[in-house]
């Protein structure tokens, strides 16, 4: 029998776990306001990772941008595909390699020190991407953005797993999602408004607003309390009681919320979980990490990079250029909305359910966009490209409303709390190279000058979507309302998938 099954085990615990289950959403977010706060701040990394990939696949469409970086063909200029797939691997291939990396320096100096270097360094960078005016200059600003930018898609779901209680979790770890709609929107609003210009400013205005974030952020720096979680594992008890006192409300009692982290520690170890990127492939972690691996690559494998080329897509399918950058910011815009439904869904329904229901009906969508794109006399039926275009608008709705949102929750609900970064970290890295993938078949797939096959694209991330739901069905479990050593010990036990959500694990606590 494994050790934790002692029947005095769980007693000087047991009390804080029951009133982690009984508080209400709104309970927790009076007793906890502050770590909401900080939750929120250290997500805004995640802002400027979303809006620089964004930006430059709406600069693929802005005729200045196309002129000073690309060549012409027939008549207009256009970034040629092997272009197109350098510059846009620069961001992914950046993150892959920053993704691994931030799992080191959070685990030796903490989320906040790792988040400050990280925002410095992305201030740095920018002006490389700001005064680029050739491919080669702006493929080297990319690569190198990717690299830090990569680190803040660590940073913020670990740090607010950590710092909030459960009844909060799955909104604060889902509102890395809202970020990343908000950096995505915040690019498609200013490409759509300085896309007529005729000069470069009609690139360098969008480059130069990166520093915004940076402004927005380094103020607060010097404020942020640490993960309690982190200060914990390094023994820094004092510390770990201070920055709970920080986060919490004055009613709660933080020396019990530390005994619970403690205790969950202490579990992690008897369970030799370890806490290297070796651990991570371990056996008693492997299962979740091919979880954690697995609902964050689906999120390529579903299409999601295709909003990268949102505006760009709306082109090639027949809008003209103007009503091609509005849907491109409507696009995004019910995404916002997506994902704030999701909250509702989140606090009603189960992780499992929300994630493949959602998932199939974007397998759905994909498949009634490919076959609208095989209508006869395509490019003659303005109401067929229309339906086509609106089609994509209801997609991402659907996506930020389940899988973008869950994704993140799952994530952190799945991976244990001494490898959660270098978990996320492995995941994050993994997404990148599919994204690496995509980013190199999308142009070619997409372009006029190649295959130029538009919304058939439905086809081939409608079948991916398809085989990542059968995965999804098998192994994703149900994580809702569970405290993290809660599951612990499910995963030790190797509860089924389909078990999850009714096994009773609480009557071990109070034997």
């Amino acid at each position: 029998m494994a050790a934790h099954d002692s029947p005095d085990e769980f007693s000087t615990v047991s009390s804080t776990i029951e009133a982690e289950h009984n508080l209400s959403f709104f309970q927790a977010v009076n007793l906890y306001p502050k770590a909401v706060a900080w939750s929120m701040y250290f997500s805004l990394g995640v802002i400027m990772l979303a809006f620089d990939p964004q930006l430059l696949g709406n600069l693929y469409a802005t005729d200045a941008f196309k002129r000073d970086f690309g060549y012409e063909y027939q008549g207009s200029y256009i970034i040629s595909a092997p272009w197109q797939t350098a510059l846009s691997m620069g961001n992914p291939i950046g993150q892959c390699l920053g993704a691994l990396f931030a799992g080191l320096p959070m685990e030796w100096y903490g989320r906040k020190r790792t988040f400050l270097a990280c925002v410095l360094g992305t201030a740095s960078i920018v002006f490389i991407q700001f005064f680029a005016r050739s491919a080669a200059v702006l493929l080297v600003g990319e690569l190198l953005g990717g690299l830090i930018l990569g680190a803040y898609v660590v940073i913020a779901p670990a740090y607010a797993s950590e710092v909030c209680p459960l009844a909060l979790r799955g909104v604060l770890t889902s509102y890395v999602n809202l970020c990343f709609v908000i950096g995505q929107l915040f690019a498609n609003g200013v490409t759509a408004g300085t896309n007529q210009r005729s000069d470069h400013w009609a690139y360098s205005i969008p480059f130069a607003l990166q520093w915004f974030w940076v402004l927005l952020i380094l103020p607060g720096m010097p404020f942020a309390p640490e993960s309690p979680w982190w200060l914990a594992r390094r023994g820094e008890m004092e510390a770990a009681e201070r920055s709970l006192r920080r986060l919490a409300g004055k009613e709660v009692d933080v020396k019990e919320a530390l005994s619970l982290i403690v205790e969950t520690d202490k579990l992690e170890m008897r369970m030799q979980a370890g806490s290297t990127y070796r651990d991570v492939f371990r056996r008693i972690n492997w299962r979740r990490t091919e979880i954690s691996i697995g609902v964050y690559a689906i999120q390529v494998l579903s299409g999601i990079y295709l909003i990268n080329y949102g505006t760009y897509f709306f082109q090639q399918a027949g809008l003209p250029d103007q009503q091609a950058f509005n849907m491109g910011i409507g696009f995004l815009a019910v995404g916002f909305v997506g994902t704030c439904v999701s909250w509702v869904l989140l606090e009603h329904a189960g992780r499992r359910t929300i994630y493949n229901a959602g998932l199939a009906l974007l397998a759905i969508l994909q498949f009634i966009i490919g076959i609208l794109d095989c209508v006869p006399g395509y490019h003659e039926k303005t109401g067929v490209i229309w339906a086509q275009s609106s089609l994509m608008v209801v997609w991402n709705f659907i996506y930020d409303m389940t899988v973008g949102p869950v994704c993140f929750v799952i994530l952190c609900e799945c991976s244990a709390t001494k490898v959660r970064a270098k978990t996320i970290a492995v995941s994050t890295a993994i997404q990148a190279i599919l994204g690496i993938v995509m980013t190199v078949a999308i142009p070619y797939m997409i372009n006029p000058d190649q295959a130029n096959l538009r919304g058939k694209l439905g086809f081939f991330f409608g079948g991916l979507a398809s085989l990542s739901l059968s995965w999804a069905f098998l192994r994703v479990p149900e994580t809702r309302g569970r405290t993290f050593e809660e599951l612990d010990i499910m995963f030790e036990r190797n509860v089924p998938t389909r078990q999850f959500g009714n096994y009773d694990v609480r009557h071990l606590m109070n034997a």
